[in-house]
């Protein structure tokens, strides 16, 4: 397997806050802690941010390393996130993975989506 290593610490990062709750959210499933995060087409501002726990690391990814916990990322995903910084929030409104993205000209209310 040809797995990536981010070589720029700047290429996305994963806040120690997002990996202790991925790596309780994998536990509680049984499977490994690593949390995919791609870019697909949709949402109200044109791109939305999909998450989920992967079962390994595909030849293509990038994969960044925080507290035990892996954060993979597709290629072609990370040239649209690059610079991001992918955390966990809670709030009264409730709680989810927030991606903080330089290269968003805009988002959404949701906060799931964004435009270029």
């Amino acid at each position: 397997m040809n797995q990536l290593l981010a070589t720029n610490e700047q290429d996305i990062i994963l806040t120690p806050n997002a990996a202790k709750r991925v790596a309780a959210i994998a536990e509680k499933q049984g499977k490994a802690a690593i949390l995919r995060l791609a870019v697909e087409g949709g949402g109200c501002s044109g791109f939305q941010y999909r998450f989920g726990l992967a079962d390994g690391i595909e030849e293509d990814d990038i994969a960044v390393e925080e507290s035990g916990v892996t954060l993979v990322v597709d290629e072609i995903s990370l040239d649209l996130v690059r610079g991001s910084a992918v955390d966990f929030v809670e709030s009264l409104g409730g709680s989810a993975f927030q991606v903080t993205n330089p290269n968003a000209a805009s988002g959404c209310g949701c906060g799931s989506s964004f435009s270029i």
